[in-house]
């Protein structure tokens, strides 16, 4: 029984660590894609009316320089006269990247939802519970997203983009009073993700394929085919600068232990799109700089209004090997289930970050990191699993501000 309590959470911890990988070189190439042809799209340029191209019925093309070779990729107005023997699909890059994604949420939070998910100072929750909120934020999300998509609102882009913009954002508050920090935040990525993939799956794929099939059969495909896969391609462009944020923020507990994390959340949002948007412009040919000085303003005004309070000037303490004393009786108590090289706390077979505090030594080297994560932030020990309380965490801070002797 021992073994196996050993061997499981370390061989979901190297599960973890090979889903990751496949997550991240998947979304690498998905995210490329994305990028590039939203740039092609806005890049290039129609031929010169009379043209062969115009007579083919391209309706824009591209010369460009790569790898030592010159490429010219053109766009049909609809499609080619003639439907191409080999013809090249974009949509494993996405599949692949949901699927790793999924997977890497369930390794990580699923299987370990009561240390993952749940914080008692939020909500007292059980684990099927944090569970089931988590799957359910993604079909509600995806649902109403493509309600409003096929809504007479989906016409009107700027006021689609504003409305589900808004939505996410009341997805992130609702979140955040159920789940811990993290574990809401890691939902909102994972519910924007499972919609940009979504769009892959039940628009953009289902779209191209009803053209190709109505060339095949010698007819015209049907523009509106092509002009839906375009709006959900533009708005997944948008949604990626968000996304890429959430997969770090784990790493970033002064944004989702904020008192208002789903507003922290929400401004470092809008600075993504913002920033997206003057990219998109720019590849049409339009540089304006208040879209990136907005978004740089917004996560400047993030950084000032959640920087933590400076330490207090030390002050000498009566017995300071009594108070070293207490905090290492309180980070045995609280902090060395997790953090040490043989954690007994389950879920986790090796220490997170690989920070131990077995001895005294360990603990006086990571004072600070200490100080930040169980006094200034609240963030450890994670999701308060051992209930360190108040009392003991003013002892840590008073210990360190006196100077962590």
């Amino acid at each position: 029984m021992d073994l196996f309590a050993y061997l499981i959470p370390y061989g979901l911890e190297w599960l973890n660590l090979i889903v990751r990988w496949l997550h991240v070189i998947t979304g690498i190439a998905w995210i490329g894609a994305s990028f590039y042809f939203v740039w092609l799209d806005n890049s290039i340029r129609p031929p010169a009316p009379g043209s062969d191209l115009a007579k083919k019925g391209v309706s824009g093309e591209l010369w460009a320089v790569h790898g030592g070779g010159f490429y010219n990729p053109q766009k049909y107005l609809v499609a080619p006269a003639e439907l191409p023997k080999d013809l090249h699909w974009f949509k494993w890059e996405a599949y692949t990247t949901w699927l790793s994604g999924f997977a890497l949420l369930t390794i990580a939070y699923y299987f370990n939802a009561q240390a993952m998910m749940i914080d008692k100072d939020v909500a007292d929750i059980g684990s099927w519970q944090a569970v089931g909120l988590g799957l359910g934020s993604l079909l509600v999300g995806w649902t109403v997203y493509d309600l409003l998509c096929r809504s007479p609102l989906g016409k009107h882009d700027f006021w689609f983009g504003v409305v589900v913009f808004a939505l996410i954002v009341a997805a992130g508050f609702g979140l955040t009073h159920w789940l811990s920090g993290r574990a809401a935040y890691i939902h909102v990525g994972a519910m924007i993700g499972t919609i940009m993939v979504a769009n892959v799956l039940m628009l953009i794929i289902p779209g191209q394929r009803k053209m190709v099939e109505a060339m095949a059969a010698g007819g015209l495909p049907d523009p509106v085919h092509g002009q839906r896969a375009k709006q959900r391609s533009v708005h997944n462009n948008y949604f990626t600068l968000p996304v890429l944020f959430i997969m770090i923020s784990n790493h970033y507990a002064m944004t989702y232990r904020n008192d208002r994390a789903w507003l922290v959340l929400a401004f470092i949002m809008a600075a993504g799109v913002s920033i997206r948007h003057f990219f998109n412009l720019r590849h049409k040919g339009r540089t304006e700089w208040r879209y990136p000085m907005f978004g740089v303003a917004l996560l400047l005004a993030v950084a000032v209004a959640i920087a933590p309070p400076r330490p207090a000037a030390a002050v000498a303490v009566a017995d300071p090997a009594a108070a070293f004393t207490k905090v290492q009786v309180i980070v045995a108590q609280r902090c060395v289930s997790c953090h040490s090289a043989h954690p007994s706390q389950p879920g986790f077979a090796t220490a997170p970050a690989g920070v131990m505090f077995d001895g005294a030594e360990q603990i006086r080297q990571q004072s600070e990191k200490i100080y930040k994560q169980a006094v200034q932030l609240k963030a450890m020990p994670i999701g308060n699993l051992t209930n360190m309380t108040d009392a003991e965490r003013a002892a840590i801070g008073a210990w360190f501000e006196a100077g962590a002797k």
